[in-house]
């Protein structure tokens, strides 16, 4: 196999050497052309990626945010999330793909291959955001699909397979409570379409009606047509910031991800009586509140009990009712989130956070009131072609590069059950995602779009 990907790699070289003629090299991000117009210098070795567009597109598409700049919020089907998908649409056209939506309004540009009876490649990600995040996460991954569409038009190279650049509805979980759910529909992932049915945000309203007023009006009749069989694509690929700081502090321009870990998704409730925080003694309370936080602890001893470093466990919610300081807590709600790539180590630490919950409960004399697994996803593997045609595309570019685990759950996950998928990581200032200050440079940005370009070249030229 190593032969082959040697080999492949020497042909590779030759096949861009006669396909990258006319590359512009008026750029600051290109300092020469060879004989055969291939970038040399710069962040556009071999492959020339208007990088500077790029960032200017990224800018522009921040703006769509419900919260002032530098903040970005864009919640499922508000508004500024519309806004958003007619900017990619308009950017997709721009760059002669054929646009189309499905019924929850996942977005598809097509680069039609010669041979469109193939199944195609696919590669993309998402641009709504939590509130209060930065305007990187899930947008590289969509607009560096269509400029790496772009760099391949560049040189004149014509794909075999189709090429789909794909922007996923709704990778967060702000607005109906569960993540990806747009890649979920389209893998047919468990009871989704039965959950999409009954799913409502906090004010009440619920998927159909936010969907309809997004001017999806035909959802609750075409629910699942989002779903794909498996084999739809030949391969997918996700370029992503890393959300985390290893590339940055090693000095790696690229990772190439292995493996994604998968959370699970913990409601706990507990329920005690409640009381004056006065008049009532200590030795008859039943506090909801002090079971809740000794319920957080133990999901800390049961995370590091595992031993492993790729074992992590958050609660990301505690709220007690009513919340008042002169009050007793009388409720108490936990919302958890366990994750590992080993399925069966991490729900082991489920079951055992399930133990302690109900022994917090018998000690403090209150009521667990639910203790819900909301989800329960697998991790998944990327596939070997993937990962070998991503770390061949940084070797042909001189680019170092690392094997690595996304910790972060990504579309990508779900796109494991229709076909082979792999990620590509580039660096993020100090590993900050999710917040105002991410940042990745235009430099690194170009980097990644290049070797998602030679990626999807060798995926799709077979």
């Amino acid at each position: 196999m190593k032969i082959w990907w040697a080999i492949s790699g020497v042909l590779l070289i030759f096949a861009l050497s006669g396909i990258l003629s006319g590359v512009d090299a008026d750029s600051g991000l290109c300092e020469s052309t060879d004989s055969y117009g291939v970038c040399k210098g710069g962040a556009g070795e071999n492959l020339f990626v208007d990088a500077a567009t790029l960032q200017e597109q990224i800018d522009e598409l921040s703006a769509y945010s419900d919260t002032p700049a530098p903040t970005v919020t864009r919640i499922l089907y508000t508004p500024n999330d519309v806004a958003a998908r007619r900017f990619v649409k308009k950017l997709m056209s721009e760059a002669g793909l054929s646009v189309r939506e499905d019924a929850i309004g996942n977005i598809f540009g097509r680069w039609e291959g010669t041979d469109p009876t193939l199944p195609a490649v696919g590669s993309g990600s998402h641009t709504d955001a939590i509130p209060y995040a930065g305007k990187y996460d899930g947008v590289l991954g969509v607009l560096g699909a269509i400029h790496a569409v772009q760099a391949l038009q560049r040189v004149k190279f014509q794909p075999k397979r189709s090429i789909d650049v794909i922007m996923f509805t709704s990778e967060e979980p702000t607005r109906f409570g569960f993540g990806c759910l747009g890649s979920r529909a389209m893998a047919k992932s468990g009871k989704i379409f039965d959950i999409l049915r009954e799913a409502k945000d906090s004010n009440n309203v619920t998927f159909a009606d936010a969907a309809k007023e997004a001017g999806y009006t035909d959802v609750e009749e075409k629910l699942k047509s989002s779903g794909l069989e498996k084999g739809a694509y030949s391969a997918f690929v996700e370029l992503h910031i890393e959300q985390g700081p290893m590339l940055e502090k090693e000095g790696i321009p690229i990772g190439v991800v292995t493996a994604i870990a998968a959370p699970a998704s913990l409601k706990v409730g507990f329920k005690g009586d409640g009381g004056h925080a006065g008049a009532l003694l200590m030795r008859y309370r039943n506090d909801a509140g002090l079971a809740g936080a000794e319920l957080a602890l133990a999901v800390e001893e049961h995370v590091l009990a595992s031993g492993s470093v790729d074992t992590v466990g958050t609660t990301g919610v505690l709220e007690i009712h009513p919340g008042a300081v002169n009050s007793v807590p009388r409720e108490a709600r936990l919302e958890i989130d366990i994750r590992d790539i080993d399925e069966a180590r991490r729900d082991k630490v489920v079951e055992g956070i399930r133990a302690s919950a109900e022994a917090i409960a018998k000690k403090r004399n209150v009521i667990l009131t639910n203790f819900d697994i909301v989800n329960q996803d697998p991790p998944a593997l990327s596939g070997g072609q993937i990962v070998e045609a991503a770390e061949q595309a940084a070797d042909s570019l001189g680019l170092e590069y690392k094997l690595m685990i996304s910790r972060a759950y990504h579309d990508s996950l779900f796109m494991a059950r229709i076909s082979p998928m792999g990620m590509i990581f580039i660096p993020c200032y100090k590993g900050y995602s999710h917040r105002p200050d991410e940042f990745s440079s235009v430099e690194d940005m170009a980097k990644g779009v290049q070797v998602l370009a030679l990626t999807l070249l060798q995926l799709s030229s077979t």
